[in-house]
C-alpha cells in the first residue's frame, strides 16, 4: 500500500503539468508557428502593420529586414520581426 500512497501524493503534480501543457505551452507554440509562417510568406506589395502601429506596404524584403513605404516618397527600414500583421482584403481601411 505504500506505493499507492506515493502515487496519490504525486497525482496533483501530474495533473498540474498536464494542465500547464494544454493551457499554456501548446497554444504558445501554435501561435509562434503561425507567426513564423506569416513572416516567411511576406512578399513585396503586401500591406502590413508593424508592432508600433505603422501601416505600410512592403517595397523590398531582405534576410533580416524589410523596407516599407508608409507615404508617398517615404520609406522606412524595419526588421522582419517588427511586422505584426499582414492586412487582407477585409482588414484594409
Amino acid at each position: 500500500m505504500d506505493m499507492m500512497e506515493q502515487l496519490n501524493a504525486f497525482w496533483p503534480i501530474i495533473l498540474m503539468v498536464v494542465i500547464f501543457y494544454f493551457m499554456l505551452w501548446r497554444p504558445q507554440k501554435k501561435q509562434q508557428k503561425r507567426r513564423q509562417e506569416m513572416l516567411e510568406s511576406l512578399k513585396a506589395g503586401a500591406k502590413v502593420i508593424t508592432m508600433g502601429g505603422i501601416y505600410g506596404t512592403i517595397v523590398s524584403l531582405h534576410d533580416d529586414h524589410a523596407v516599407l513605404r508608409i507615404a508617398e516618397k517615404t520609406e522606412i527600414k524595419v526588421t522582419r520581426q517588427a511586422i505584426n500583421q499582414v492586412l487582407g482584403k477585409k482588414e484594409e481601411a
